[in-house]
């Protein structure tokens, strides 16, 4: 699955490359005329902007370049038998920051990922407090009555049920769900 965004630190040599495209007036044209239309071959770029097709050739290699275009899987034959590909948009965005930093998406999962920790920690203190108190019930009934004791010992180890294990698994779940809805959004 490729990403969904470009992210460049003002360092990476991508950033100057990028300012340099959008720059550029023949790079705009073929991304404004890309946005308008689903895909285009080389030449029908150059014919519907009046470019030479040098230009828009060397313009499409340059935009292919900083993956602010891709090319198609269609393409078609030439007469002369050449495989001539189709353009499109890559539908990305660009992310320039100072320098190189997590993405957004990482952190979010980072942060929810430690929230479901703490709480399912905090889950399970809370019951293994509450099974040393079935613990201890269970010990009085075992000094009162030892052939009640073994039954309520039978009761008390079908309800000790780790909790906190279902809360961790419960955010895992949320987490994938939240992934693939991320991914989904993203197309």
């Amino acid at each position: 699955m490729s990403k969904k965004y470009i992210m460049v630190s003002m360092d990476d040599e991508r950033a100057g490359k990028i300012a340099e495209i959008l720059g550029n007036k023949s790079s705009k044209k073929i991304l404004d005329f890309l946005s308008e239309k689903n895909e285009a071959s080389e030449k029908e770029i150059a014919d519907k902007l009046k470019m030479p097709i040098n230009t828009v050739e060397y313009n499409l290699n340059k935009l292919l370049h900083v993956e602010l275009i891709e090319k198609t899987k269609n393409f078609f034959w030439s007469q002369k038998g050449k495989k001539i590909p189709m353009y499109k948009l890559s539908n990305k965005s660009i992310i320039i920051s100072p320098k190189k930093r997590i993405s957004p998406v990482i952190k979010s999962f980072l942060s929810i990922a430690i929230i479901s920790t703490i709480l399912a920690l905090i889950t399970r203190q809370l019951t293994i407090t509450k099974e040393l108190t079935a613990d201890k019930i269970s010990q009085e009934i075992v000094a009162g009555a030892s052939s009640l004791a073994a039954e309520a010992q039978n009761v008390f180890t079908l309800a000790q049920v780790p909790i906190w294990i279902w809360v961790w698994l419960g955010t895992v779940i949320a987490l994938v769900i939240f992934a693939i809805v991320n991914a989904r959004s993203n197309k």
